[in-house]
């Protein structure tokens, strides 16, 4: 069966990204407005902070605080004072590279990607933040640095590279955080827009966003078979994420950025953030456990 998503924010986001659920509420981003977003289902409030660079990735750290992956660098953010405090700046030779799409693995490790401002091809990597504050890379180089997915055995990792136009499985070990290139998960058909960022259920089948398809697809990664999909009223899906009390909301983050003025007015919603009830369960949110 075909989902269909319905607004919840109308924010029209230049470039909405990166929700994060952590049990309570919906943290997420507006790259190119510099916006940090914290949605509140319950009180439908969503509460927002304005940065001075591009941000995107939010993940909470156990101390309270948030992990940003700014243009910048990641950094601590804290909600009280408003302040950051640099963590790792990997990419201060790359002043044209931003942070993208970043999560935590289930042992709290952060795994965030890099990419150029302007997506010139191979200038980004995937780079992980262990337990105790290192920060390595491990993927390299990619273009667009995006979706990341766990199985639930923990035994693979699923990683997006947007143009590639694929979901790639790499050997994950939980022990040590290193990943290996498996093979070619899922190609994504070109007319139905880019791969973008992605979630996984509980059943370990993953949800893609279609940046330029208007959807979000599950499918099976073992096999490459699609499952389903969720219809989104805006062509530019940027993430996707499980919420809500029972885990069974999906959230849907979209963008503005590109579309003419036709497309806004097919689209009004569109940078807007979205939700649709699913059969399937997904995950809390993983959040950073290492030391800062």
């Amino acid at each position: 069966m075909a989902y269909q998503a319905e607004v919840v924010v109308d924010e029209k986001a230049i470039l909405g990204e990166g929700p994060h659920w952590d049990g309570h509420v919906l943290y997420w981003v507006d790259i190119i407005n510099k916006k940090l977003h914290r949605y509140d289902p319950e009180q439908d409030i969503n509460e927002t902070f304005q940065l001075d660079q591009y941000i995107g990735a939010v993940i909470p750290a156990e101390n309270g605080q948030l992990v940003v992956g700014l243009q910048n660098g990641i950094h601590l953010f804290d909600l009280q004072t408003k302040g950051l405090t640099l963590i790792n700046d990997p990419e201060r030779d790359l002043p044209q590279n931003r942070f993208n799409d970043g999560k935590c693995d289930r042992s709290g490790r952060l795994y965030i990607g890099t990419m150029d401002v302007h997506a010139a091809k191979g200038k980004g990597s995937l780079y992980r933040l262990d337990l105790k504050g290192h920060l390595k890379k491990i993927i390299s180089p990619v273009t667009i640095s995006n979706g990341l997915a766990w199985s639930p055995d923990e035994k693979y990792m699923y990683y997006i590279d947007t143009p590639t136009g694929e979901v790639s499985t790499f050997h994950y070990d939980k022990q040590t955080g290193d990943v290996t290139f498996k093979e070619t998960a899922v190609r994504i058909p070109k007319d139905t827009g880019a791969p973008d960022g992605m979630t996984i259920d509980q059943e370990g089948m993953i949800w893609v966003a279609h940046y330029g398809g208007s959807r979000v697809t599950r499918w099976n990664p073992h096999n490459g078979k699609q499952l389903d999909e969720v219809h989104v009223p805006a062509p530019n899906v940027t993430s996707c994420t499980f919420g809500g009390k029972d885990l069974d909301e999906l959230y849907i983050t979209t963008a503005r950025q590109g579309l003419s003025e036709e497309n806004l007015a097919n689209a009004p919603h569109s940078g807007g953030l979205f939700k649709v009830k699913t059969k399937e369960k997904g995950f809390v949110g993983q959040a950073y456990r290492g030391e800062i």
